[in-house]
């Protein structure tokens, strides 16, 4: 199927096979689920009502989308509103298919591999390159990292992220928080405060395969505290971290 657009929505296959589970069992498994671009930032999975292998209950409730028509919201294994359909969705790629709710399901798996938060988007890339540049980062005037070891994270959408040995960074003026954040492409973070203001810092501890080049390094948030590249500050950008 080639990809369609029809107002906001883009749709197109993927070719992975796409796991739920929800209560220590598999509730859906499909080697073709539709990849719905509902919001311009990341896909959902569609998924062939056939393929699903739990008991859809009508909640009595639902959902209208100006573009995708009346979705009707079904209860699984208990858990209210876990699912979508649009079965007379003026979409006609959709009517068949149910959207599970990402974060109703207890896992779910790109082929073998557990992914986090939503579905990886397949035009979304990142690239990890050492570099010799210099990078001097400051919060408030106070220089925090200081380093010419970076590795720059290029990431699709975003602005660079400039990793840094933690020999290259400020620890003493770093204090762990309680923040964790997930990324379906670099895997868990862990942050600091700098200074007394709150997750301007992160890391990686055990990032996934393909980022494996940020392992322990520590970011700042460019939205938000001050960076130097070679001696020259750069913009602060607008992205939904700012």
């Amino acid at each position: 199927m080639e990809p369609i657009t029809r107002g906001r929505v883009r749709i197109e296959p993927s070719a992975k096979r796409v796991r739920a589970f929800l209560g220590g069992r598999v509730v859906a498994d499909t080697v073709r689920p539709l990849l719905v671009w509902e919001i311009p930032y990341y896909p959902a999975y569609y998924i062939p009502r056939e393929d699903l292998a739990a008991e859809l209950r009508p909640s009595g409730r639902t959902q209208r989308s100006p573009s995708r028509g009346d979705g009707v919201l079904y209860d699984i294994e208990g858990v209210a509103d876990a699912a979508l359909a649009y079965p007379d969705s003026p979409i006609e790629e959709l009517r068949d298919h149910v959207r599970l709710e990402w974060e109703a399901m207890d896992a779910w798996f790109e082929e073998d591999e557990e992914v986090y938060v939503h579905p990886r988007d397949p035009y979304s890339r990142v690239d990890i390159l050492p570099s010799s540049r210099h990078i001097r980062v400051e919060v408030d005037g106070v220089t925090v990292a200081d380093s010419r070891g970076a590795r720059i994270l290029f990431e699709t959408g975003l602005p660079p992220r400039y990793y840094l040995p933690k020999t290259d960074v400020r620890l003493d003026l770093l204090t762990p928080t309680e923040t964790v954040s997930r990324c379906p492409y670099k895997g868990q973070a862990e942050y600091w405060s700098v200074n007394g203001r709150a997750d301007l810092a992160w890391s990686y501890r055990t990032p996934l395969e393909e980022s494996q080049r940020i392992a322990g390094l520590i970011s700042f948030y460019n939205e938000k505290v001050d960076i130097y590249v070679d001696g020259v500050l750069q913009d602060r950008p607008r992205t939904p971290f700012s």
